[in-house]
């Protein structure tokens, strides 16, 4: 097994996949944008007044516990 790792990782190199093994710094700069985008939603959705409220509900009756 580990030769034809070997071998395939070779025949990459040759047809040119090793210099394009990475992300370019367009490619970084879109994903952060998405991350941004993406964290922007979740951080509406998480302080809407819906959640707020069931997270709130969730902690009450974790803290109204008897022991």
């Amino acid at each position: 097994m580990r030769s034809f790792a070997l071998l395939l990782r070779r025949r990459l190199a040759a047809a040119g996949a090793a210099a394009d093994a990475g992300m370019t710094t367009a490619e970084y700069a879109v994903g952060t944008v998405a991350a941004c985008g993406f964290a922007a939603v979740l951080y509406k959705v998480v302080t809407s007044e819906a959640v707020s409220g069931a997270i709130a509900k969730v902690v009450q009756r974790a803290l109204d516990v008897g022991f």
